[in-house]
């Protein structure tokens, strides 16, 4: 266990919280301002304890080490102050004079105002959003010089960022050691506790979903979860892995070769342990996808349902799991207790080619148990079923999620003391 947020004292402190905003923007307009959301409750927490600023840091795509105005986090700014209902001072910088001077504007506002969820009326800001923290090369080498510029903002060091939590960086890593006080925020601690309670302690039985289009990128993941779940359900592009590597005929569906001898040691392992392993039986193939994603309907394109081992799959490609598998996997979710699911069945955008996933979805919000979402394809496919409501926990991590369930030490993580 990490220490928290709530054993922090934050009482008229300023407070910097590295914060998970890389949404994404075009053309100034925010798509999805679910990481925003998901940092609210951390935010409320520290202004309701009475800080005295509360400083917000964030990367936001991979601008290269230099500034980029299609990367700045401003309209992040400004979508934040709608959703606070209170104003958010917007740094042009993330340290240096511009970073201080916003902080103490934002301080100055708030001053003399209790705490509270309204303190200091609509007119106090007391929160400020740095500039993109990535627009500095430092940022990414965990240069600490850089991270001490940040440091010298705050008095109280919060991570809220569990997406960023598997790189190194000064703002998760490099500047912990340089703060007084350091703890993990009402985000970070919920991940580490779901994510991390159904791999110390799940209740059985405990199910794994994994999906998605490459066996590459989930490797380390089935490979630690073998040991743990009593079923280990396979779907999507990355079946085509484990198909061929069975002799199966594949089409023109996605395949990686280099990883054949991996997918056979995944099911020798799988098999040594007695686990269920599970991969299609049927699938949705079809010779083309539309040209747009989102298109409607099989009128769209001509699809046909297999077995996965009929060759009547010739040239084309297999882009969904098939109704009879749906069943399958329905049943073996049916009783679980522990549920990860990371990675969609199949094409899921198109809704030739998105019944799988609806149905995976489905059936994950009707166990009986914990259930964990990740990965950002994942928690599409919830929403698009409706279901969202329904699922336990929806990890924001992405690639920290992997890598956490991979079995692998996130650094942003390991370097937060632990509570007393």
């Amino acid at each position: 266990m990490k220490r928290s947020i709530r054993d922090l004292t934050l009482a008229g402190r300023r407070v910097f919280i590295r914060v998970d905003f890389n949404v994404p923007i075009k053309g100034g307009t925010i798509g999805d301002d679910t990481r925003i959301r998901a940092s609210l409750p951390t935010i409320q927490h520290a202004l309701d304890a009475g800080a005295s600023c509360v400083i917000l840091a964030s990367h936001l795509g991979r601008p290269k080490g230099k500034p980029n105005s299609d990367m700045s986090l401003r309209p992040v700014a400004a979508r934040l102050q709608e959703i606070l209902k209170r104003p958010v001072e917007f740094a042009k910088d993330c340290i240096g004079p511009a970073a201080e001077v916003a902080v103490a504007r934002a301080q100055a506002s708030g001053a003399g105002s209790s705490a509270g969820t309204s303190a200091g009326g609509s007119g106090a800001s007391r929160v400020v959003l740095l500039e993109n923290l990535r627009f500095h090369p430092e940022e990414e080498k965990d240069d600490p010089a850089f991270a001490k510029a940040l440091a010298k903002l705050a008095d109280v060091y919060v991570n809220d960022a569990f997406g960023a939590a598997h790189r190194a960086h000064a703002s998760v890593h490099a500047i912990v050691s340089l703060m007084p006080e350091a703890g993990a925020g009402l985000l970070m601690e919920n991940e580490l506790k779901y994510l991390g309670s159904a791999l110390s302690h799940p209740e059985h039985p405990f199910v794994a979903v994994i999906g998605g289009a490459k066996v590459s990128d989930k490797i380390e993941v089935i490979e630690n979860l073998i040991a743990r779940v009593d079923r280990l359900l396979i779907g999507g592009a990355m079946a085509y892995t484990f198909f061929k590597a069975q002799g199966k005929p594949v089409g023109r569906s996605l395949v990686e070769d280099n990883k054949l001898d991996a997918a056979r040691g995944i099911m020798a392992r799988a098999k040594s342990r007695g686990l269920q392993f599970m991969l299609p039986i049927d699938h949705v193939v079809a010779a083309t996808l539309p040209a747009v994603k989102g298109a409607e309907g099989p009128a769209d394109v001509q699809t046909e349902t297999l077995r996965v081992d009929d060759a009547a799959i010739g040239d084309r490609m297999g882009l969904d799991i098939g109704p009879e598998t749906a069943r399958a996997y329905a049943a073996a979710l049916g009783d679980a207790k522990t549920v990860i699911w990371n990675g969609p069945m199949g094409v899921f955008e198109i809704d030739a080619f998105a019944q799988g996933t609806m149905a995976v979805a489905r059936a994950v919000a009707d166990v009986r148990g914990t259930t964990i979402v990740g990965g950002g394809d994942s928690i599409a496919a919830v929403k698009k079923a409706g279901i969202a409501d329904r699922v336990t926990h929806i990890s924001t991590g992405g690639g920290a999620s992997l890598e956490f369930l991979g079995g692998r030490t996130l650094p942003g993580v390991a370097v937060l003391p632990d509570a007393s």
